[in-house]
């Protein structure tokens, strides 16, 4: 756990899951991005985490995204080579703590199947419900608009099963902008990625982390040029990242990514080209941690 401020901060292993390491670091050339990242398996597939947040203070227990879930077919689960057997959402919360009832609210970066899938669960007939029952979610709006209209080229990114439920139980907050949702807990807004995405800024104590979603998914996205081939418009990922990235370093903010199976969170150090990290910093130690592989 990380004190910061009046917060505490966990981050809650959700599964480990594969992607295609040259859609995951776009035009950097493959030995470039295994250097930086790791090798691809036989499928080209880079081992990823589905790192979620959660925060405490007072009686307030918000979760930051929510993995894969465990919904999803196995024809799928082969496909991207979903794992929850070492890691699961309601296992990592079980080691901080919680369950699922305990959670206030849930900070939906944007509604991919890889940060959603865990917002929904199905019951013991068979239906979709929230995975947290007390719980507010909160997602913008112009991304909702555009995760129910999605382009050919992202729509497989979108799963309706992740979000209309919490639409049809009357749990899902859209908001319009960015700002502080909390005190202490503030959203920035980008667009390269997919429209409207947030990202997270707990600041509190003259200290600040920056939960990164999909603007820097792992370590190695801190260079500017590694940019992921998902991105629906990467040359506004860049500016993104050029105005983001040296506030961060200015400030000594902590990053934390939500899919690098190897560091949970770093500070930035300069280079001649950009940034890199530094030491990496661990926020929470499971039980369960191995090396992650795939099959």
């Amino acid at each position: 756990m990380l004190q910061l401020g009046r917060f505490r901060i966990d981050t809650i292993e959700t599964g480990r899951f594969g992607l295609d390491g040259g859609a995951m670091f776009g035009v950097v050339p493959k030995p470039l991005w295994e250097k930086a990242y790791h090798p691809a398996d036989p499928a080209n597939r880079i081992p990823m985490a589905a790192r979620a947040l959660l925060l405490r203070w007072e009686e307030h227990a918000v979760m930051v995204d929510t993995g894969n879930g465990i919904k999803m077919p196995q024809k799928q689960r082969q496909i991207y080579a979903l794992d929850t057997s070492q890691y699961s959402l309601e296992e990592s919360l079980r080691q901080v703590g919680l369950c699922p009832e305990d959670i206030t609210a849930v900070i939906l970066t944007h509604l991919h199947f890889d940060h959603a899938g865990g917002s929904t669960r199905l019951d013991s007939a068979g239906a979709v419900v929230p995975t947290f029952p007390k719980a507010r979610y909160y997602v913008q709006r112009d991304h909702l608009r555009w995760a129910r209209q999605p382009t050919e080229k992202d729509r497989a990114s979108f799963l309706a099963e992740d979000f209309e439920p919490l639409i049809a139980e009357g749990v899902l907050e859209v908001l319009d902008g960015e700002g502080e949702l909390f005190p202490g807990i503030r959203l920035l807004l980008v667009h390269g990625h997919t429209q409207a995405m947030q990202l997270v800024l707990v600041s509190d104590a003259g200290q600040h982390l920056l939960f990164c979603a999909d603007l820097c998914p792992t370590a190695a996205h801190v260079a500017y040029p590694y940019i992921m081939a998902y991105d629906n418009f990467p040359l506004t990922t860049l500016e993104e990242k050029k105005r983001i990235l040296p506030q961060a370093y200015e400030e000594g903010w902590i990053l934390c990514f939500e899919h690098d199976a190897f560091v949970q969170a770093a500070r930035l150090q300069p280079t001649t080209k950009g940034f890199t990290i530094g030491e990496s910093l661990t926020i929470t130690s499971y039980e369960t941690a191995p090396a992650p592989t795939m099959d």
